[in-house]
């Protein structure tokens, strides 16, 4: 038996004939060793696979051609590598033309080192694991889906980016909106901007009958997860109602501020005129939501707002260390600064909590801010909170005059998506 080694990296989400001739061909080299990517490894360069680590594992191990299984955690698989010396690495060949670039450079340094040789397999036309998975979507349990891969990604990615969205367009948009190997990993929807989208003002004033039917839209056009924004979450007797309704509909998260009385948005001039609750009391709420879901798969997260009404850094933290001891799956730190030096002063005290919990933040007036930047403070989610229902007002403000001013629509046309386009989009 040839006893060399053969390194295939996988992520094996999807099994179908181009990895099993990619299997095939590298044990004609040796011994195969398949590097298994975590989903942490993946998700630094595509989307959460649809299995998890451990049923992708228990089908690999099962194949005909698999020798052994190496956990690999890296996405350029440089630690599995260097542990296991392969004399071969064995990849397909359309990582020359893809995001793995640079992957494929690196591979090959550092093989070289003990004179390894890169096999590469020619991609299997006719296959796309892209277009299985939109089907099989489609056919998957979407409620619980969702919850699995907001799970998924609270344990895997190191840094969340979510959208927010306010009706079913908008969701479609957040779905199908790609940046070379960046996406939308969440949506989000908004109080401010559910309320603006109908023309109300952010009063808490939507009944619930309006939240489902949007909540409902917005399912009916993405399989992403939603968070919901459920402001203070209303009256304490009424706050067991709203998480029970909200977790029937599928919604993955649900934040709540510890706000009191009338409510003043955040971004408000107003805002040090609110009043915010009693750590005790709004602790109390924490534990009423925490017990009135029916499983541990949605989460709670709790908005603070001392930085908003002045109070400072030292009751913001108070205040997160109570919040997660009351059961708070984890914390949004709010501030209305153009500048996020109060909110990352915050993050580093924030990173020393021995229970530390998922740290969101909603970087709508420190915009300036990268997500590289959160990322090293730690910040696990990161909501652009309100940009898709912003950049629809002017747009269709701008329409609006410019047929007033010409007494036609040509002078717009060049400016707005075609009907063709909007009804491919929707056929889509």
């Amino acid at each position: 038996m040839n006893n060399a080694i053969v390194f295939v990296p996988m992520a094996c989400d999807l099994i179908h004939e181009g990895h099993i001739n990619i299997l095939e061909n590298a044990a004609k080299y040796g011994r195969v060793v398949v590097g298994l990517l975590t989903d942490e490894a993946i998700s630094v360069y595509k989307p959460l696979p649809l299995l998890n680590y451990k049923r992708r594992l228990k089908i690999i191990k099962s194949m005909k051609f698999v020798d052994s299984v190496v956990k690999t955690i890296d996405w350029d698989y440089k630690r599995s590598i260097e542990s296991i010396k392969p004399n071969f690495v064995v990849h397909g060949d359309d990582w020359k033309t893809n995001n793995q670039k640079q992957v494929r450079q690196n591979v090959l340094k550092q093989i070289k080192v003990w004179k390894g040789k890169l096999i590469e397999i020619p991609y299997t036309e006719g296959i796309s694991s892209t277009k299985i998975k939109k089907i099989l979507r489609k056919n998957l349990t979407p409620d619980l889906f969702r919850k699995d891969t907001f799970n998924r990604l609270l344990n895997s990615k190191k840094l969340i980016r979510v959208i927010e969205v306010h009706n079913g367009i908008s969701a479609l948009i957040a779905q199908k909106s790609r940046y070379k190997n960046k996406e939308f990993d969440c949506l989000w929807l908004s109080s401010l901007t559910h309320s603006t989208s109908k023309g109300k003002p952010d009063i808490e004033y939507i009944d619930d009958t309006t939240v489902n039917n949007t909540v409902n839209d917005i399912f009916d056009c993405s399989l992403k997860p939603l968070i919901f924004d459920a402001d203070s979450g209303g009256r304490t007797e009424h706050l067991k109602y709203t998480i029970k309704n909200l977790e029937r509909l599928g919604v993955s998260g649900i934040v709540i501020e510890d706000k009191l009385g009338e409510k003043i948005n955040s971004l408000s001039e107003k805002s040090v005129q609110q009043k915010q609750d009693t750590i005790k009391n709004f602790c109390k709420k924490i534990r009423i939501a925490k017990n009135s879901s029916s499983s541990s798969d949605i989460k709670i997260f709790a908005r603070i707002e001392s930085l908003i009404i002045k109070k400072g850094l030292k009751d913001a933290l108070i205040r997160a260390k109570e919040y997660i001891l009351s059961g708070a799956d984890g914390i949004m730190i709010h501030s209305n600064k153009t500048s996020p030096s109060e909110i990352f002063k915050f993050c580093k005290e924030y990173n020393s909590f021995q229970n530390r919990a998922p740290l969101i933040v909603a970087p709508s007036t420190f915009d300036k801010t990268y997500e590289k930047d959160f990322q090293k403070y730690g910040v696990n989610i990161v909501i652009y909170a309100n940009q898709l229902l912003r950049s629809a007002i002017p747009s269709m403000k701008r329409t609006a005059e410019k047929i007033l001013k010409y007494e036609r629509s040509a002078e717009v046309s060049k400016d707005m998506t075609s009907i063709k386009k909007i009804l491919k989009l929707l056929d889509q």
